[in-house]
């Protein structure tokens, strides 16, 4: 029989009057753990949720991977490139590719009898994915969007048709000025879309493939450049690497030659400063497990002074400082666990309490959403109770040294 195991069991359902100190730092120590534990698991749900949720907002505007011209990369220029049957399909070879959808941009002007905006018209064809944007979709309906024929249809985002005091169902001019003249289409605002990603819903609306395409001079084979998705974000690398191996540098029919680039590469603002946020996390994570630690230290030492006869009776019987050692180790690992249930159903809770009713809400134009956010990852939590677990009972083996220096016949007093 585990001798250390047993006393603390004994110790710690002991529910008699004599024990009326340690009681409350028991208590104590057992908030402190679950206060520490809820926090980092809100703490890691809240990063989690808005780095995936930012991270999904900007690859539903720029896909995993763009495929385009050489001379666009780092360029503001608009330069063509000819993605034909042949290219689609040695993209969609690639292990991993999910998807290959074209698109070309155009730079125009809407104006309205009152005011006038820059955009970037984005045109996408029927086999482009607009999941992303039926999701963000809060007025009208997503157009049908063709790359043979010009439909006259215009999705915008809620800022452009704020800011022109426009609404679905209504009809608006578009200018594209370019060295040869100025050109005037008329589209009709289908729907209206809202991201809250401020840089792209500023500048981003969404048109005919077929349309942007005559309005760069291009022939119906060219475009801005195809996106690519994959299946598993986490096999993004690789997917790029094939990408890398078997297009880029290759030439078009038309002697443009082909280059590519991850939405890392595309918007490293944004995914650096999501990086930064681990930086938080570690710092969050480190406090917590220090309050643990703390509260822990304090109440066995609390214990040990209060148990301070049954240890002298304890070694005068024989026991050894190791094994009496042992004993408080296991009673502070039932605190400690106790602590953990407790913290594991607070931070659970919270975290499926927002999830079903977005009760924690933010500015959107600040942080890109309406409300926080959080994402519950059963595998971290399970890595969060250990380590808990683990780094609270190694703070408490060098306060339990103490018990080394209690004299059985010193400890008497304590009668």
């Amino acid at each position: 029989m585990n001798l250390p195991l047993f006393i603390a069991k004994r110790i710690y359902s002991d529910q008699g009057d004599r024990h009326k100190v340690s009681r409350p730092a028991i208590r104590i120590a057992t908030i402190g753990v679950a206060i520490g534990l809820a926090v980092m698991i809100i703490t890691v749900s809240v990063v989690m949720g808005f780095k995936h949720t930012i991270r999904d907002k900007v690859v539903g505007f720029g896909s995993h991977i763009q495929v385009m011209n050489l001379s666009s990369v780092n360029s503001t220029e608009n330069y063509s490139i000819c993605i034909d049957d042949s290219i689609v399909k040695v993209l969609k070879g690639i292990d991993g590719v999910r998807h290959v959808q074209r698109y070309t941009n155009a730079r125009g002007i809407l104006k309205t009898d009152d005011d006038f905006l820059g955009v970037v018209f984005k045109g996408i064809g029927p086999e482009y994915e607009t999941d992303y944007l039926k999701e963000n979709l809060v007025e009208g309906q997503i157009p049908a969007f063709s790359d043979t024929t010009n439909t006259g249809k215009l999705l915008l985002s809620r800022i452009m048709a704020d800011k022109l005091n426009i609404k679905t169902g209504d009809r608006i001019y578009a200018y594209f000025i370019d060295e040869y003249d100025v050109r005037t289409r008329r589209f009709t605002v289908e729907g209206i879309y809202q991201t809250n990603m401020t840089r792209f819903d500023e500048i981003i609306c969404y048109t005919d493939l077929y349309t942007a395409s005559k309005l760069n001079r291009w022939t119906a084979d060219r475009c801005t450049g195809g996106e690519v998705l994959v299946s598993d974000f986490d096999k993004l690398n690789t997917v790029y690497d094939h990408i890398i191996n078997k297009v880029n540098r290759t030439q078009d029919r038309d002697g443009c030659m082909f280059s590519s680039q991850t939405i890392y590469e595309a918007y490293p603002q944004i995914f650096t400063w999501l990086e930064l946020l681990d930086i938080n996390v570690w710092i969050i994570l480190g406090l917590m497990i220090c309050l643990a630690g703390i509260t822990m230290t304090s109440g066995l030492l609390i214990i040990i002074l209060e148990r301070t006869s049954m240890i002298g009776v304890l070694k005068a019987l024989g026991s050894r400082n190791k094994a009496i050692r042992h004993t408080f180790l296991w009673f502070s690992a039932f605190i400690i666990s106790r602590g953990l249930l407790l913290g594991d159903g607070i931070g659970i809770g919270i975290v499926l309490l927002q999830n079903l009713t977005g009760i924690i809400t933010l500015d959107p134009q600040t942080y890109y959403v309406s409300e926080a956010p959080m994402e519950l990852n059963i595998p971290i939590i399970i890595v969060l109770n250990i380590a808990t677990l683990l780094v609270s009972i190694s703070v408490l083996i060098i306060p339990s040294f103490f018990i080394s220096h209690i004299h059985p016949a010193k400890s008497m007093r304590y009668e």
